[in-house]
């Protein structure tokens, strides 16, 4: 018998409950977890995660959407966030900015039509005696010069075979 997508998506669910956690405390690392193998948290995921929980939706929703690293539309494989404090500024955030706007082709919000990068803005990464600072999913890089940037996003593409023209893949629900 075939799954279909929805019920892959609900044992997949039932499966990282087990292995997290069935209270509250387990929602965020769940939460978490989808997000990086999906690159989203679907409201579809969201009702599922309240059932298994034994939260309400709304609350399951608020926390998604509270938090800037979690993200109920789809996002890239390969989220860049660039800080924006004032020291990054001063270091020179526009030029990072403008760079990745160019060689993606997208703005600040957006996602790649491949479906592979994703651009965003942080309010702070911490590393502000070293900007402009930028995060590319869990990696942080400081000193980013325009120049940098070529070298960044080939490593990104590089790591899973990513090219430029790749076709874009439909996404789990």
């Amino acid at each position: 018998m075939l799954l279909t997508e929805r019920e892959r998506m609900r044992e997949e669910l039932a499966a990282m409950t087990a292995r997290l956690g069935c209270d509250r405390s387990a929602l965020l690392p769940i939460l978490q977890e989808v997000q990086r193998k999906h690159f989203h948290i679907s409201e579809f995921c969201m009702q599922i995660i309240a059932d298994l929980l034994d939260l309400h939706p709304v609350e399951v929703h608020s926390v998604v959407s509270f938090y800037g690293f979690l993200d109920a539309k789809p996002q890239g494989q390969f989220v860049i966030r660039l800080c924006r404090t004032i020291s990054c500024d001063m270091a020179g955030k526009e030029h990072i900015s403008r760079q990745l706007q160019n060689d993606l082709g997208i703005g600040f919000g957006e996602t790649t039509p491949d479906g592979k990068f994703s651009l965003a803005w942080a309010n702070c990464l911490g590393m502000c005696d070293q900007g402009p600072a930028m995060l590319v999913n869990e990696r942080i890089y400081t000193r980013v010069t325009a120049e940098r940037i070529h070298g960044i996003l080939a490593e990104c593409r590089q790591a899973f075979g990513v090219h430029a023209t790749a076709a874009v893949k439909e996404r789990p629900i």
